[in-house]
């Protein structure tokens, strides 16, 4: 029988995860229950017990850091995310999971934003900041997906076994879309009735200070990912501002011969050298891109490989 594991990040949720485990023991059964506690300093931990949970902790404070964990400790053929806040249908728990488990997915989308997510979030800069992270990825990284920091997904074994996480935060989910499209896994979304946190509970995302860090984290795996495109931009910047700088020098050097303003001609050739390296290290990065990318793709092989002994 194929092994479902539910993984549920917890940071004080005592007002809702003891919900949030039955409902997901009742909508799969099978499944073996997760919640990672995240120094709470509430019940949270002793009602995730209580309703049958498997509880662990993970001290290092952090979404991302809890999930690290998650993914390194937990053998499963699929795995099943979502948050103790009890913003999320259970009713869309099996059929994101069949998905996984047919093989018709690497990773399963709960997209809140298609349904009710912007009529139950009041908070406006969280709205904003959703779209806004879904338009910089999709236009940077090529791709289609509607909700980019959803909490509800379902992954498969080689998914969660190659994803190697990097953010500390809620910057996490940032980060495994833009692995996923990069590394050209299959993914799947499935709209689902978003509901707002109950009387009582209080979100732990801070709209201003995690919003800087998701843009940060789109920005360094944009470098990482596609040097050669951000270097380039880099390049044109420099390039523009050497042309800017430059062209009145060259002009009055060819009416009256003479160029009068050489520290700005100095700098315009600066500036023009510059370009020319972020353009050189883009290329040359590129290089080093598309072999990691050669290299990951038989640690897919490999992860597939071990993943099929352990079924038999």
């Amino acid at each position: 029988m194929k092994k479902i594991a539910v993984l549920i990040p917890c940071y004080n949720e005592e007002k809702t995860i003891s919900k949030v485990v039955k409902d997901y023991k009742n909508a799969l059964p099978q499944a073996d229950i997760y919640v990672y506690d995240n120094n709470s300093t509430d019940n949270t931990v002793e009602l995730a017990e209580n309703a049958g949970a498997i509880v662990r902790h993970e001290y290092k404070q952090g979404k991302g850091n809890v999930i690290r964990k998650m993914f390194s400790e937990i053998e499963a053929d699929c795995y099943l995310m979502i948050d103790g806040d009890d913003t999320y249908p259970a009713e869309s728990a099996k059929e994101m999971c069949d998905y996984i488990l047919e093989g018709k997915a690497d990773m399963v989308i709960g997209d809140r934003l298609s349904s009710t997510y912007f009529k139950e979030n009041k908070r406006l800069f969280h709205n904003f900041g959703n779209k806004l992270v879904r338009f910089l990825i999709n236009v940077l990284f090529k791709g289609n997906v509607k909700d980019i920091m959803t909490g509800y997904r379902a992954f498969s074994y080689k998914f969660v076994k190659t994803f190697p996480v990097l953010s500390k935060g809620f910057e996490i989910e940032t980060e495994m879309t833009i692995h996923a499209l990069d590394k050209n896994f299959l993914l799947k979304e499935i709209p689902i009735e978003y509901r707002d946190r109950p009387d009582g509970s209080t979100s732990k995302l801070n709209t201003y200070v995690d919003g800087v860090k998701v843009l940060k984290t789109i920005a360094r795996l944009f470098k990482e990912y596609k040097p050669t495109m951000f270097f380039g931009l880099v390049s044109l910047v420099f390039f523009v501002f050497s042309i800017l700088l430059g062209t009145p020098v060259f002009v009055e050097y060819f009416k009256t011969g003479i160029v009068p303003r050489f520290p700005t001609l100095i700098f315009a050739g600066f500036m023009l050298i510059v370009a020319c390296l972020m353009l050189i290290c883009g290329i040359i990065l590129e290089v080093v891109v598309n072999k990691h990318k050669q290299l990951f793709e038989l640690i897919l092989i490999n992860t597939k490989r071990g993943n099929d002994e352990t079924d038999r």
